[in-house]
């Protein structure tokens, strides 16, 4: 793996077509942030539209803003910004309610459209939240459905007529690794099945085709790569031959097709918005409405570019300096996302000490020290700089201090 030259990184930097990109992120001052695959940071849009929503929409309009500010449109404004982002035709996308409750929903809908089948087969080392919704579930229907879970190299030979649905996240949260799309979605439809993607570790992170790999359905997250903000709703994508007759089981009044008629009897809507359930968060919305601008001439091919030349540095540079660090994210760059991964028993308190050298990345358990490559944000030099501070953590032992080893509630 390369070694680069501090002359190498600042003329990385010099000729980086995504650097202008930066001035719309409100940053700390001397923190490096590594971290946005888990919290974007706030974008300047974000802040002035949730002011003005909060001062003159609400605060002026009242309970008219539903109208002479479209509030009760904004969950399809908002899905029509991120369709692009995930190669979804229009009218394919809403946003509404959090990524588990919109996995609940479409997993419903695609169970009812496989009523023989009772397999949900997912990969063993998914995000824990997809396995627990779909065992959830499961248990609900009470029909003899089940939830089988296999390593991502065996998901293609567990493909039988008992699968109804395949639930997987392209981007795995720990490793790094990224699914093929196109063909795990082929394989399932081979074998009478439908494909249901977390896309939560890929959405604005490097480009993704729904449509081009023919996905069913898809939901993903707004508050990490599309810097919506902490708790920022989800996505929902349904393909368009599901839509007509789409039916899904928390049939809340702003599915309905006439939400302001009040029917007694519930219709689903004739579209996407049948996804909807109840109000809709209409400050987190705005929030999400005016981080995604950001994106409305950014080629995720280029964002993608970037973040492997960041791998690159961030990889190569450790390699040299902190060889007890286990790479475990993908060298290929078309098998992984864009996070780096690095495997070391003590790895809590090495992130900590690391932050507390202005360094933001995060630990998953047991043993991983995770970094979100955001290149909207990020320079080639901070990518250089936050590895040597690393690799002289790990040479000085600087981590081995107690107070590095109390866990925080929230890690």
């Amino acid at each position: 793996m390369k070694y680069f030259s501090e002359p190498d990184i600042a003329a990385l930097d010099r000729e980086d077509p995504l650097a202008r990109h930066r001035e719309k992120f409100e940053l700390p001052e001397g923190v490096i942030y590594l971290d946005g695959n888990s919290l974007g940071p706030l974008t300047t849009a974000a802040r002035l539209r949730v002011a003005e929503t909060m001062a003159t929409e609400w605060g002026d309009g009242l309970i008219r803003s539903w109208n002479t500010h479209d509030w009760i449109d904004l969950p399809a404004a908002v899905g029509a910004k991120i369709a692009p982002l995930i190669g979804a035709a229009p009218g394919t996308v809403t946003v509404a309610d959090s990524t588990s409750v919109n996995l609940f929903k479409l997993l419903a809908v695609a169970l009812r459209l496989r009523p023989e089948r009772r397999v949900i087969l997912t990969e063993s080392g998914n995000f824990p939240t997809d396995g627990y919704i779909a065992n959830s579930l499961a248990t609900l229907l009470a029909a003899g459905h089940e939830v089988k879970a296999v390593a991502a190299d065996k998901l293609a030979g567990a493909l039988d007529e008992s699968v109804a649905v395949l639930l997987l996240t392209e981007v795995n949260y720990r490793t790094g690794a990224r699914l093929d799309m196109r063909a795990l979605t082929a394989a399932a439809h081979a074998a009478g099945a439908l494909t249901l993607w977390d896309l939560c570790h890929s959405a604005g992170a490097l480009p993704v085709e729904l449509v081009g790999a023919a996905a069913d359905f898809a939901v993903g997250c707004g508050y990490k790569y599309l810097n919506g903000g902490p708790g920022a709703p989800s996505f929902v994508y349904v393909a368009p031959q599901h839509l007509p007759g789409l039916r899904q089981p928390l049939s809340g009044w702003l599915g309905h097709a006439t939400p302001f008629a009040f029917a007694p009897d519930y219709q689903p809507h004739p579209s996407i918005e049948a996804m909807r359930a109840g109000t809709p968060p209409i400050l987190s919305l705005a929030a999400l409405d005016a981080a995604l601008t950001v994106f409305a001439d950014v080629d995720l091919g280029a964002v993608k570019t970037k973040a492997d030349r960041l791998f690159e540095i961030f990889a190569g540079t450790l390699a040299a300096l902190a060889p007890g660090l286990e790479l475990l994210t993908p060298i290929d760059p078309a098998a992984r996302g864009t996070q780096v991964s690095l495997r070391f028993a003590d790895a809590y308190p090495v992130m900590q000490a690391l932050i507390a050298r202005g360094v933001i990345g995060d630990f998953r358990e047991p043993d991983i020290l995770r970094f979100g490559l955001t290149p909207l944000y990020l320079s080639h030099a901070e990518m250089w700089r936050a590895a040597h501070l690393l690799g002289e953590i790990m040479t000085s032992r600087a981590w081995d201090q107690p107070r590095f080893h109390t866990r925080a509630k929230v890690v």
